[in-house]
């Protein structure tokens, strides 16, 4: 075909809006693929083409051809490797897209070549070598040769599933251990002098460079080390296998500041991947160190923490203010409360979380995503309490109310402004309520006492207003909506607390509370009855019902060994 049919071809595929058009053309790509000319025809679009689509086309079918089942010859792939190599080092100011499109085909030869022998040299292997050709460049070269590292890095992770596992094992295994410890020592080092300099972040490709930096060293620090490759859903269960021979890096305190100057120092887009590098640094494997060590560690982290919290001017921006989140939430997943009491900065670390967490829960409408992960953290640090055997104070006690108070006036205080304003409501998204209430319920049974009167007054006096309402002449639809409303959460907040008592450490005075709780909410299912037929709220009846079933499982279900006080 000549240039121009392969044109209009990509015209069709990239830009058309026919797609009787558009199927005919991957019909065409497909058989070009498959055609003897098809390298020949890639070369005729890299070097003549006249838009970016036309290399990017080029740089599909390579990418297709060179990952085929049944592979080219050595040769024939050391040469595509090197021609694209000398081609975006001869034009670096391509297309973005044509340039990721293009790294990505040296990643595939790479990854898929690594163990072949030419002439007793491992021959794909000196790709490293390759890049710091680029790195002796100009910017834009320096960007291309760190592209090509972070993508050969992401290809070598990804498990291609019509391969054999094991093949894809060996492969990640020998990068694990050739080559990725001096990727992330060549990233690190590559910020510093970066850092040293001044940084003029108006300058576009300085900050296209520092982003690929950052990406890179994040692909570095999220590998599957031991090929157990995490289910990337299951957020919770992280801890990062960092290879023994890489604790000298961790082990430097500049490694870390290294990250918190740069979160300091970059604008929200790209500090935001200064602070996912932070989370993989805070989910490091505790076997990494010994126990000085990991207090050390752990220091320079709090340290890091109480930096933000005091300059939270970056936390404003939703994707920083996601990613701290679950930076906080790793802090307490990886290690124990007893070992967080130790650090020096404690108490007042602890009060800037918690003061983080109640103004964070105060502006509920502001990134919800990120609450679950302020939750977990206080979750977990209540639910360790009973196991802390150091002398020095936790200080949960004090805060644990405050957040649990918190949240119940922040859903309560929702209610009027998502009627006014016709909001998603939050409580229509009950898997999510569940599950906040299931982490808020561990956080309340600290001082459980000051939740329960805080509920109960609550209760009490959005009860007594609603009562008013309905016995009132002029019967304000919108007032008695936002009561019901109100009225709801309580009901789930009541619920969650009855049916998170703990057997074994139950008092009889929790017993007597639960109690108080619970006659209430049987007081208000009679006031709803008397209403019926006129009119129900379906949003409190579902409320009940779950109440009923928590009452059920903890009070009156066939295993209770004693009567309580409830």
């Amino acid at each position: 075909q000549s240039l121009a049919e392969l044109e209009v071809l990509c015209n069709h595929l990239y830009e058309g809006t026919d797609l009787a058009q558009r199927m005919q053309a991957e019909k065409v790509l497909l058989e070009l693929i498959d055609s003897p000319e098809c390298l020949s025809q890639c070369q005729l679009l890299l070097e003549q083409g006249t838009t970016s689509y036309a290399q990017l086309l080029a740089a599909t079918c390579l990418s297709k051809l060179v990952s085929r089942a049944s592979p080219l010859s050595i040769e024939q792939r050391i040469d595509i490797r090197n021609y694209i190599l000398n081609y975006v080092a001869s034009q670096p100011k391509l297309a973005p897209f044509v340039i990721q499109a293009l790294v990505q085909v040296i990643a595939k030869i790479t990854k898929l070549g690594w163990f072949e022998v030419l002439k007793d040299q491992l021959i794909f292997r000196d790709i490293i070598a390759a890049v710091k050709k680029f790195l002796q460049g100009t910017v834009d070269h320096y960007i291309i040769g760190v592209m090509i590292l972070s993508e050969l890095t992401q290809e070598i992770n990804l498990v291609d599933y019509s391969r054999p596992s094991a093949k894809h094992r060996k492969i990640a295994t020998s990068f694990r251990d050739t080559s990725l410890k001096d990727i992330l020592m060549l990233a690190c080092s590559l910020l510093k002098e970066l850092l040293a300099k001044p940084l003029t972040l108006q300058d576009q490709q300085q900050q296209s460079l520092v982003m690929h930096l950052l990406k890179l060293v994040l692909n570095c620090l999220s590998f599957d080390f031991i090929g157990n490759s995490a289910d990337e859903s299951a957020d919770d269960l992280c801890t990062v296998q960092i290879p023994t021979n890489w604790r000298t890096i961790f082990l430097e305190p500049e490694t870390l500041d290294l990250f918190f100057d740069l979160y300091h120092s970059l604008p929200p887009m790209l500090s935001q991947l200064a602070l996912s590098c932070l989370v993989q640094f805070a989910s490091t494997r505790r076997s990494l160190f010994s126990n000085p060590e990991r207090a050390k560690y752990l220091g320079n982290l709090i340290r890091g923490v109480k930096q933000i919290l005091e300059n939270p001017q970056g936390l404003s921006d939703p994707g920083n203010y996601h990613e701290f989140c679950r930076f906080l939430a790793r802090l307490k997943t990886n290690y124990q409360l007893g070992e967080l009491v130790m650090v020096k900065d404690y108490p007042e670390v602890i009060q800037l979380i918690a003061n983080f967490t109640i103004t964070s829960l105060q502006h509920w409408e502001f990134a919800p995503n990120s609450v679950h992960y302020l939750l977990t953290l206080w979750q977990r640090m209540v639910a360790s309490v009973p196991f802390v055997k150091t002398a020095e104070p936790h200080l949960l006690d004090t805060y644990a109310p405050e957040i649990t108070k918190a949240y119940i006036t922040s859903r309560l205080e929702c209610v009027p402004v998502v009627i006014r304003d016709g909001l998603e409501d939050p409580l229509d998204d009950t898997a999510t309520v569940f599950q906040q209430l299931e982490q808020l319920c561990t956080v309340s049974r600290c001082e459980y006492e000051k939740t329960c009167t805080l509920l109960v007054q609550l209760f009490d006096q959005n009860a007594q207003n609603y009562q008013k309402l309905l016995h009132s002449s002029s019967r304000n639809p919108l007032e008695i909506s936002v009561q019901e409303g109100r009225l709801a959460w309580l009901v789930y907040f009541v619920g969650t607390f009855v049916g998170g008592r703990l057997t074994y450490t139950s008092t009889d005075e929790h017993d007597a509370m639960d109690g108080e709780l619970s006659c209430r909410v049987f007081q208000l299912v009679s006031l709803m009855d008397a209403q019926l037929p006129q009119s129900s709220n379906e949003k409190v009846e579902l409320a009940i019902l779950w109440f009923l079933d928590q009452f059920r499982k903890t009070y009156v279900g066939d295993q209770l060994q004693h009567t309580s006080k409830v």
